[in-house]
């Protein structure tokens, strides 16, 4: 007699589990991590619907139902939160989400290891300069005074600039600051994908007469294709959340209405003027767009192509 589907369902996964029970307890504390910094914090989201008092702790403030969202729509900063953190998001992706495709199929295509090297170095190592480190040197870079920048400026016949004080700047240094600085670093998974590409491909269309160019195009591309497809819908999936530390560290007086972003807000209004309840709302409003993105991302890929995260 044959047991049921559900009994052999469990007999299977207890021997899966009794086989490789090193690899669950491994995978134990990483499961921890998780559920007391990702799923537990999720019951703190009650105070974005309530009128949140310290003295009143999280279950004695009364509840204020979409008052908090009210608030924030019908403040003068809500509109411009989001249209800088739309903005510096897709400029960000234009240009930043391209740009390792790109540095990954020059790579690929250089001969000399000693130089492939030197580039893979070179291009990497602004990736691990600290935040803080990083806009130091932007801000340094960008000095009226001795800035490098402004030197040049003044070297070619032109006045000294502070770039950092005028907002219509504000948006071209942070992503091409932020290409600069990951470029490298992202180029290796596409580097990865190239590798996995079947030598023999690129064989027969050598015999066939094709290009280096024509190669590129319809063997390189259609092989890291899906990886880029994957990437682009994470990335569209943190389309709202704009880098809080490098906006931060990079924003003053001059050019805060170019440069304050919602996750900037947040931090304003939360933890320098303690309204908890009205920055819970904030952050509780950018994180369903961000939901809702990569849902609605990934179902357009899903269809259109047959590569998506679910």
């Amino acid at each position: 007699m044959s047991q049921p589907a559900s009994l052999r369902k469990k007999t299977g996964l207890r021997a899966t589990m009794g086989k490789y029970w090193m690899l669950y307890l491994m995978f134990l504390p990483v499961l921890a991590y998780y559920i007391l910094f990702n799923y537990v914090p999720m019951f703190g989201v009650a105070i974005a619907f309530k009128n949140y008092k310290v003295t009143r702790g999280f279950l004695g403030s009364a509840w204020c139902g979409l008052d908090n969202f009210r608030s924030f729509f019908d403040s003068i900063y809500a509109w411009r939160c989001i249209r800088n953190t739309l903005s510096i998001s897709l400029l960000s992706l234009i240009f930043g989400f391209p740009a390792p495709i790109i540095l990954a199929l020059m790579m690929n295509e250089v001969r000399q290891k000693r130089f492939l090297k030197v580039v893979q170095t070179i291009t990497y190592m602004p990736h691990f300069i600290s935040m803080v480190v990083m806009c130091s040197i932007i801000t340094l870079f960008l000095s009226p005074s001795s800035g490098i920048i402004n030197r040049l400026i003044e070297k070619c016949g032109g006045e000294a600039v502070y770039f950092l004080g005028k907002p219509e700047y504000f948006k071209t240094i942070y992503v091409v600051s932020g290409v600069w600085q990951n470029v490298g670093w992202n180029s290796i998974i596409y580097l990865a994908a190239l590798t996995a590409i079947d030598p023999m491909l690129h064989e027969a269309a050598t015999i066939d007469g094709a290009s280096r160019l024509q190669r590129l195009v319809h063997i390189n591309l259609p092989g890291i294709l899906p990886t880029a497809v994957v990437l682009l819908i994470m990335n569209c999936g943190s389309l709202m959340s704009v880098g809080f530390e490098k906006v931060y560290l990079l924003m003053n007086d001059l050019n805060r209405s170019s440069a304050e972003i919602i996750s900037t807000y947040v931090y304003q209004r939360g933890l320098i003027d303690q309204d908890y309840s009205y920055a819970s709302a904030v952050g509780l409003f950018n994180s369903v767009v961000n939901l809702v993105l990569l849902v609605l991302v990934n179902t357009i890929s899903r269809r259109i192509s047959e590569t998506s995260l679910w």
